[in-house]
């Protein structure tokens, strides 16, 4: 069987994907990077509520969830958070503690999560959090057959230079087919290829100021249904 758990470089405690030469969060600081692109760019936690659900493509270290979940239960709203993730390549989970041990304020979080999940698993009711199912392998063949829709999608592929299967335009038309209406995508990149691929996909797109030295970012809103 060929091993698809993701191969690692490390540069300053942060993770590198060896196969995309790109790290998994800023080198910066991930938690701040997650809560501007992520949440910032899907006007969260404003819209948490009722049933709330978050799909990802690219789960990593499991960083935006763990940042989600914070986020969530800070927010004090009653309802339930679903958070699906799309990824090839999951990390083994010695290897997410090791990155993950970079965001001391997330511990609690932290150990729940890896106590809990494993990619074998399917939907999991992670305790007092969210329920986390993360989809694994190469999301062209996954997403498009998801029965879920999402309120908001977190664009979190590697650079889409280095990892361009995961920016494709028939990808990005399934992110918006498993979209709700009025539902929302942020992604870190500001690529004019990807801002036209939303737009043709039925979402508003619109470029604002990214994180850390990313001059610009993208946030979308899903006004055309197909």
């Amino acid at each position: 069987m060929t091993d698809q758990s993701a191969k690692l470089d490390w540069k300053g405690g942060v993770p590198i994907a060896r196969a995309f030469d790109d790290p998994y969060y800023s080198l910066e600081n991930g938690l701040a990077e997650t809560e501007h692109v992520f949440l910032a760019g899907n006007n969260l936690p404003a819209r948490f509520g009722g049933d709330f659900h978050i799909a990802e493509l690219g789960f990593g270290t499991g960083l935006n969830l763990l940042v989600t979940w914070a986020a969530w239960d800070k927010a004090g709203r009653p309802g339930e958070l679903h958070f699906t993730s799309f990824e090839a390549f999951p990390m083994e989970i010695r290897d997410m503690r090791a990155a993950l041990d970079n965001f001391p304020t997330l511990a609690p979080l932290t150990e729940t999560l890896l106590a809990e999940w494993t990619p074998a698993n399917g939907p999991v009711a992670l305790t007092d959090g969210p329920t986390l199912h993360v989809i694994t392998g190469d999301a062209r063949l996954t997403l498009p057959i998801w029965q879920g829709k999402a309120d908001a999608w977190f664009l979190d592929g590697f650079s889409p230079a280095k990892n361009p299967e995961l920016w494709e335009p028939a990808l990005l038309q399934a992110v918006a087919d498993h979209t709700k209406p009025g539902g929302t995508a942020a992604t870190y990149s500001a690529a004019g290829r990807i801002r036209r691929s939303l737009t043709e996909a039925g979402f508003t797109v619109t470029r604002i100021a990214g994180f850390g030295r990313k001059r610009h970012m993208t946030r979308g809103r899903l006004t055309r249904a197909e």
